[in-house]
């Protein structure tokens, strides 16, 4: 008798296809335990409410959307995304194999993209 049929769980999956872009994905990653978004869009899917518990998965798994990159203290990049479905915000580990593009896009786009009108800051 295997080891999920004596506990009740299925096995671990292995890889998962991204609700985004279609691309399919290994749950391994370099630099993460829980790899939770697609190395290509940085997409992700609403499946956790503590890393790695999938605890979220069966309450509302709707996709999350890369919003912006923060960087920790130890100078590590982290993702931000946000649930489009609850509105959840969590902060994601980026992973070794992450597209770098889409991670300076992100990094930079208040740059490009600023929150007021650029005029403002010649009056200061």
């Amino acid at each position: 008798m295997s080891r999920s049929s004596r506990t009740g769980r299925r096995p671990a999956p292995t890889s998962f296809r991204c609700r985004n872009c279609g691309l399919d994905v290994p749950t391994d990653a370099p630099g993460t335990a829980h790899r939770n978004h697609c190395p290509h869009c940085l997409w992700s899917r609403h499946v956790d409410d503590a890393p790695g518990d999938r605890a979220a998965a069966e309450l509302c798994g709707s996709s999350m959307e890369p919003l912006a990159v923060s960087v920790r203290g130890s100078g590590e990049w982290v993702l931000v995304h946000r649930c489009t479905g609850c509105g959840t915000v969590h902060l994601n580990r980026t992973a070794g194999d992450d597209n770098p593009l889409p991670l300076v896009r992100l990094a930079v786009k208040p740059l490009a993209q600023p929150p007021f009108p650029l005029e403002w800051l010649a009056r200061l």
